[in-house]
């Protein structure tokens, strides 16, 4: 597959840098990045993005993210993990766009994150959204997982 164009954020001038300072204020927030990793990793899934793991780095690699496509019935993830999946599979899918994230959804990630929490988590969750969608619309190749 050979990309439609360049990155868009490499060929707009001054989008890239204000992504990567949103990326690092989520970071900031007390969400564990093994949270957000399993997060960007599922919204990626269901946008159709690409991640590919060499076989150097998955022994270095949380092995839960090679299992996330069957996070409701694994038992590898915690019960904050399940309900921030929960969250991104909702606001990702969006089956519903007037209740995007249903109020159960919601109280059940209010248990485990406090509101700053889970405002970061939902502006990630829209954050992967929006790479996904870039990438894939301009037919970027399947990303290296960090």
């Amino acid at each position: 597959m050979t990309p439609r164009m360049d990155n868009p954020s490499l060929v707009v001038p001054g989008a890239l840098q204000p992504l990567l300072d949103l990326t690092e204020v989520i970071g900031k927030v007390g969400v564990p990045q093994t949270t957000l990793d399993l997060v960007r990793l599922r919204v990626s899934e269901i946008n159709g993005r690409v991640y590919t793991f060499d076989e150097e780095a998955k022994g270095k690699t949380d092995e839960r993210l090679l299992r996330v496509t069957g996070w409701q019935t694994e038992t590898c993830f915690t019960d904050a993990e399940r309900s921030a999946l929960a969250m991104a599979e909702a606001v990702t899918l969006m089956t519903d766009p007037q209740d995007m994230a249903s109020d159960e959804v919601w109280e059940e990630s209010s248990q485990y994150y406090t509101d700053e929490q889970l405002g970061a988590l939902v502006m990630h969750i829209g954050l992967v959204n929006f790479w996904n969608r870039v990438n894939v619309a301009t037919d970027q190749e399947p990303a290296a997982w960090r």
